[in-house]
């Protein structure tokens, strides 16, 4: 691989650290901004989803401009607005300014994850995607667990707005970096005869309609969505619940995303490696069910240790759930609409996490406990998985023959 190759993956670390640092750290803010924002759990669960409506809605439009359009320019503009979204946050005083704020953010962030992951594919070999999706997209564990120890010190020594105000400056820098690292694939540059090869290329691909008419598609796109309804109950409320329920200091309660997000790490690494040998669908079912039964441990077990464990087992779930299905797309789809199909996915994802916490938020309010969500995720787990099982004859293999299309 070329230098260029892991200057691409630097700049996909740090776009992915801080992006999921802001996606995130919302959870471990929202102790503080539930008192001084005076909302409950529902509340909180629409300023969320707001995020995810606006991530959702742009993910399949950036997915598509990464496959066609100047890849330094979209990871240069996007991040930065997400990071302008994170600097606002921290000037919100009612629901509706951290509604459209975040959803700033959002936006941003959609370029933070299809773009990159294509992006990063397109500069590796086959043999190799997985692993280096591991470790390019490893950023989001660093991301959580720095921002996870970094922001209990902010927040005790001046605000939670000064947390957001923190990683809004980060994301600014990251924006300046991915200009100065990010280059297009090779085979993409301004001659002419590149540009002739281009075209004739895009004449060559799928079109949208005959990429919605693959059933892998449907069946992955529901998994992720179930995933991501998973995962955004304990990035939601694991900090308030450990706070309220577990009656833990608000710095111990918050660096419980920093368990995940190590753990998370760990995964990314060791699933992200073997799913090159044993088959996507195969680690993308072991990580449904890691993240279930975390889930089921967190609310059912009673020793604190235990309760330990299940967290670090939703991280391990969590970390490698990301690069995993996105170097699918290249298992059940050709090379060149990566970007579109990840985008897709993407959609899915954003629905399950959309619904997650106003859903899970509801359910705390109505309830008081904390049971019923964990429990849900449970549930969903299980669906998540069986969702799988028809590609588990295709895993490892390009599915989608040239001649089908």
């Amino acid at each position: 691989m070329k230098m260029r190759g892991y200057a691409i993956i630097i700049a996909a670390f740090f776009t992915v650290s801080i992006a999921y640092g802001i996606r995130y750290g919302y959870g471990m803010l929202l102790p503080g901004m539930i008192k001084s924002l005076e909302i409950g759990k529902t509340e909180a669960g629409i300023i969320y989803a707001s995020y995810f409506v606006a991530y959702t809605l742009f993910s399949p439009l950036l997915g598509l401009l990464s496959d066609r359009y100047d890849s330094r320019l979209i990871l240069t503009v996007f991040p930065a607005l997400m990071a302008t979204g994170a600097l606002l946050m921290s000037y919100a005083v009612t629901l509706g300014q951290a509604a459209v704020f975040f959803s700033l953010a959002g936006i941003g962030h959609a370029a933070c994850w299809a773009p990159v992951v294509s992006l990063v594919q397109l500069w590796v070999k086959d043999g190799h995607r997985g692993t280096a999706l591991a470790f390019a997209t490893m950023g989001s564990g660093v991301g959580i667990a720095s921002w996870g120890m970094i922001l209990p010190v902010v927040v005790e020594r001046s605000s939670w707005q000064a947390g957001w105000y923190a990683m809004g400056i980060f994301g600014l820098f990251v924006a300046v970096l991915n200009f100065i690292l990010v280059r297009n694939p090779p085979g993409e540059d301004d001659s002419q005869q590149c540009c002739e090869k281009s075209r004739k290329n895009w004449k060559n691909k799928p079109s949208y309609m005959q990429i919605l008419k693959k059933k892998q598609l449907w069946l992955i796109g529901f998994s992720y969505l179930l995933i991501g309804f998973i995962v955004l109950i304990p990035f939601t409320f694991l900090g308030v619940y450990g706070v309220e329920e577990l009656h833990l200091p608000y710095r111990d309660a918050t660096r419980l995303f920093s368990l995940l997000a190590v753990s998370g790490m760990a995964g990314k690494i060791i699933l992200g490696i073997l799913s090159d040998k044993w088959g996507r669908v195969q680690v993308m079912m072991l990580c449904g069910a890691l993240l279930g039964t975390g889930c089921l441990g967190i609310v059912n077990l009673s020793a604190f240790q235990l309760k330990i464990c299940s967290v670090a087992m939703v991280g391990l779930g969590f970390g490698a759930v990301w690069p995993v299905y996105a170097a699918a797309a290249m298992d059940f789809f050709p090379r060149a609409v990566a970007g579109t199909v990840i985008g897709l996915w993407t959609v899915f994802l954003g629905i399950g996490s959309i619904l997650s916490p106003v859903i899970c938020g509801w359910t705390i309010d109505r309830s008081g406990s904390y049971f019923g969500p964990f429990m849900i995720g449970f549930i969903a787990s299980v669906f998540s998985v069986l969702l799988l099982i028809p590609g588990l004859k295709q895993s490892g293999v390009t599915a989608w023959k040239a001649e089908e299309y």
